[in-house]
């Protein structure tokens, strides 16, 4: 995610401190400490090298989650990505 946005329904600001290498780190740590891990967010802290405290990463997962449920409620439109030529 880059830039700082709102989300007009919550009025929640995401951070717009999480670079690429950041979330890829996240999105490989909750790979590895799924929901039901005890101390998962102390966890996947750590797993991304301390970068971010837990209260971060419980956060960013928080909002991330309701981003998807606004998607999948239809609330807001799926994003319409520019995907030509991403995976070539």
């Amino acid at each position: 995610m880059s830039g700082s946005r709102s989300s007009s329904s919550h009025n929640v600001t995401i951070d717009s401190e999480w670079s690429k290498k950041e979330n890829k780190l996240f999105e490989e740590a909750l790979a590895c400490y799924g929901a039901g891990t005890p101390d998962r967010w102390h966890k996947v802290a750590r797993a991304m090298g301390g970068i971010k405290t837990a209260d971060e990463v419980r956060r960013h997962h928080e909002i991330l989650n309701e981003d998807v449920t606004l998607i999948e409620s239809g609330r807001v439109p799926f994003p319409n990505y520019n995907t030509q030529g991403a995976w070539n």
